[in-house]
């Protein structure tokens, strides 16, 4: 699923939205949606606010394909993983979880912006276009939440699981694995393939059977 933004497009012109975009996750990971500005972007960017404009129309619609990106970015990396029907139920939990922390430590502006919940921000001024884009960011969001409610619900039939609600098992699960993007800082030694493993390792587990 992509937007009619032109996210997708390969060229300069495409190469040139996504350094518009890196630089306004950077801004809106730090000040939120509300709080940015264009000038904030262009400043990060290096650029005059018109080679923004080249590319977007407002800040919301910078906004939207970030939030985009982001999501389109866990669904092609998740939906593989959710879809691997060879490889047991706790198994592909295991990788997915341990792949969506890999995203949240190395793609941490973008995907901070597409956790937090600063949407709602937009909703006080968008038009009927931005509402569409909004809410198709809402149905790709909760089509990745369902990837791993699927898996739960495999894992609970197969006995590996407890018996849980899958969709409700699915919140804590995300929960837990976004929360890493509000306190990892790439620093010296930081090892994420350990923090990923020791996260995944921590939701198949909990959802095991007890007693």
């Amino acid at each position: 699923m992509v937007m009619q933004s032109g996210l997708g497009r390969r060229g300069p012109a495409e190469a040139g939205r996504m350094e518009v975009l890196n630089a306004a996750a950077t801004v809106f990971m730090e000040r939120g949606f509300t709080a940015t500005s264009v000038d904030d972007i262009a400043e990060v960017l290096g650029s005059t606010k018109g080679r923004i404009y080249h590319y977007y129309r407002s800040k919301a619609d910078i906004f939207l394909d970030v939030l985009t990106l982001a999501m389109l970015d866990l669904l092609e990396r998740i939906r593989p993983i959710a879809e691997q029907r060879d490889l047991p139920p706790d198994a592909r939990l295991h990788a997915a979880a341990r792949m969506h922390a890999t995203v949240m430590m190395t793609q941490s502006a973008r995907s901070r912006v597409a956790v937090q919940g600063t949407e709602m921000h937009l909703m006080q001024e968008a038009g009927a276009k931005q509402r569409r884009a909004l809410q198709a960011f809402v149905d790709m969001r909760d089509e990745y939440e369902q990837y791993f409610a699927d898996i739960v619900a495999d894992g609970t039939r197969a006995g590996l699981f407890r018996d849980v609600a899958p969709r409700l098992a699915a919140k804590p699960i995300l929960g837990a694995l976004n929360w890493i993007n509000m306190w990892y800082r790439p620093r010296p030694g930081s090892d994420i393939e350990n923090i990923a493993e020791e996260f995944a390792t921590f939701v198949v587990n909990g959802l095991r059977p007890t007693g």
